[in-house]
C-alpha cells in the first residue's frame, strides 16, 4: 500500500491537530505522556482499572486532563495507550471491550519481575502479543523506549529530543503515532512492521539496565545517528 492511499484511510487521525488521547494507566508514564500530549494541545483522559487512582493522577497533571472508566476512555478516543505493566495489558483489554477498530500504542516492556531480562522474545514481542489479544485494534509499538523523566524533561534527554521508535503492521495507523509524537516535541524514526518490536523491546531491556543497573540515571534515551 502507498503512504499517499494510507494517508486516505484515516483523515479524521492525520488532518487533525487536536487528537483526542486515552492512556489506560496511572503511573509515572502515564502522566508524563498526559503531560507531554496536553502541552502539544491534545485532550487526555486517563484511566485505570482503579478509576480514584485515575482521578488521582488526572489532577495531578492538571491542563485538562480528565479520567473516565476504561470502557468510556476506550469508545471516546481516536488513540489509546497502553501504559501499565505488559502483564496486566490482557486484562485491560478484556475489560476495555477489545479495542476494535482503534489505534493502541503499546509502550510496554516484557521485563522479568526482577528486571534481569525479557520474559518473551525472538520469536514474539509483547506488541505482537498484545495485537492478538485485540485482534480488532491497529497496534503500534512506541514510546517504550523512554523513561518517565525524559517526558517530564519536555520529552528531552540530556538537553535534545529523544527518538520515539514506531513500528506497526498498519501503515497509516504508524504516521498517526508518528505525528502524535512530533506534535509532543520528540524525534521520530520509523521501524517498519510491528514484528521490528522484537528488537525494539530489547533496546528499551538495554536503556533499563543502563539506567539502573548501571548507574547512568533516567536522563537518557537511545537515538538513531543519520549520515550527513
Amino acid at each position: 500500500m502507498t503512504h499517499e492511499l494510507a494517508l486516505n484511510r484515516t483523515p479524521d487521525i492525520r488532518r487533525r491537530t487536536n487528537m483526542s488521547i486515552s492512556i489506560i494507566g496511572a503511573g509515572n508514564m502515564a502522566k508524563g505522556l498526559a503531560a507531554r500530549f496536553t502541552s502539544a494541545g491534545h485532550s487526555v483522559t486517563l484511566a485505570s482499572r482503579d478509576e480514584a487512582k485515575a482521578d488521582a493522577a488526572a489532577r495531578e497533571v492538571g491542563n485538562g486532563v480528565s479520567s473516565a472508566s476504561l470502557a468510556s476512555a476506550a469508545q471516546s478516543a481516536d488513540i489509546v495507550v497502553l501504559a501499565v505493566p505488559y502483564d496486566a495489558a490482557g486484562d485491560v483489554i478484556e475489560a476495555a471491550g477489545g479495542f476494535a477498530g482503534k489505534i493502541v500504542i503499546d509502550i510496554t516492556n516484557p521485563m522479568k519481575a526482577d528486571f534481569s531480562g525479557l520474559s518473551i522474545g525472538h520469536t514474539t514481542s509483547a506488541a505482537e502479543e498484545i495485537q492478538k489479544r485485540a485482534p480488532q485494534a491497529k497496534v503500534v509499538k512506541a514510546f517504550n523506549t523512554i523513561f518517565a523523566q525524559v517526558f517530564q524533561n519536555g520529552g528531552q534527554a540530556a538537553g535534545r529530543p529523544a527518538t520515539v521508535f514506531v513500528a506497526g503492521d498498519d501503515e497509516a495507523a504508524r504516521a498517526a503515532v508518528v505525528d502524535l509524537a512530533r506534535s509532543a516535541g520528540f524525534e521520530t524514526l520509523e521501524t517498519g512492521a510491528l514484528a521490528t518490536a522484537r528488537y525494539l523491546e530489547p533496546v528499551a531491556a538495554l536503556n533499563i539496565t543502563l539506567g539502573y543497573g548501571l548507574g547512568h540515571g533516567t536522563d537518557i534515551a537511545p537515538a538513531w545517528q543519520r549520515a550527513a
